[in-house]
């Protein structure tokens, strides 16, 4: 097995060709700090780039998936050159996940929250544990939302839909972002990682570089301008931190 090292993120080449990539923050049920932001685009850039690699599962350590912002860690950005910093890195992980040439395959168990429910959309083939729930806060904190998910999720739910998850911010559960379309299987606790294993496994086994080209062609064309949406994302979140509504709503945030 080949092994890449990170600071907050376990990445192992298993036999076949799969790489798993999970998020080890498990004391913190995942949550989001820059060292873990950093760590997924640096991990899904070195399997991108790995030839031995063929098919990534994408999940966490412990009780949760991404529990979203480190709310203990979190350290709110004072000027434009630093609020555009942190985003654009969330973006590049995003561009790591969605762009890359290799299938992604999700297992999202426990919480998927903020930027961690906008990882999981950013995965190929999504599956979703029983236990899984997952929402929005941004909205309700002055923030917003980044991942591409203003053009992914209207995309995958449709519009309607889409300013609900975003506007109103309700927890839904794994059964109801399978109805939605946003969960592409939802499966008992206990087999979520073999059932990933076994998707990511399949998709190993097909023609290399025919799977890239219809990655690229699906997220290219199935969804509106991802590159664009990225961009007004930035900005959007750029000027949500920098206003000081945002500051009073994201201290009292718990």
């Amino acid at each position: 097995m080949t092994s890449f090292h990170y600071e907050t993120i376990l990445s192992t080449l298993e036999d076949g060709g799969v790489r798993i990539i999970s998020l080890n923050r498990p004391g913190s049920l995942n949550a989001m700090n820059r060292a873990l932001i950093d760590d997924v685009a640096r991990a899904f850039n070195d399997a991108n780039a790995c030839d031995a690699t063929k098919a990534i599962v994408f999940t966490g350590e412990g009780r949760a998936f991404c529990a979203g912002d480190d709310r203990k860690e979190h350290v709110h950005p004072e000027t434009e050159a630093e609020a555009h910093d942190l985003v654009e890195a969330i973006q590049e992980a995003t561009r790591a996940i969605t762009f890359g040439a290799k299938p992604v395959v999700g297992a999202i168990h426990g919480w998927a929250v903020g930027g961690g429910f906008e990882w999981a959309i950013n995965c190929d083939f999504p599956i979703w544990s029983e236990d899984a729930r997952a929402f929005f806060p941004e909205i309700r904190l002055g923030v917003f939302v980044t991942g591409a998910v203003t053009s992914l999720l209207p995309a995958l739910v449709g519009l309607q839909k889409a300013r609900e998850l975003l506007f109103l911010g309700e927890q839904h559960d794994a059964s109801a972002l399978h109805a939605m379309g946003l969960a592409w299987r939802v499966v008992p606790a206990n087999s979520l990682r073999s059932e990933a294993m076994a998707v990511a496994q399949q998709l190993a086994g097909l023609p290399q570089k025919a799977m890239m080209r219809m990655k690229r062609a699906l997220n290219t064309s199935a969804v509106n301008d991802i590159e664009r949406a990225l961009r007004f994302e930035t900005e959007a979140t750029v000027a949500g931190f920098l206003a000081p509504e945002t500051t009073r709503r994201l201290l009292a945030f718990e």
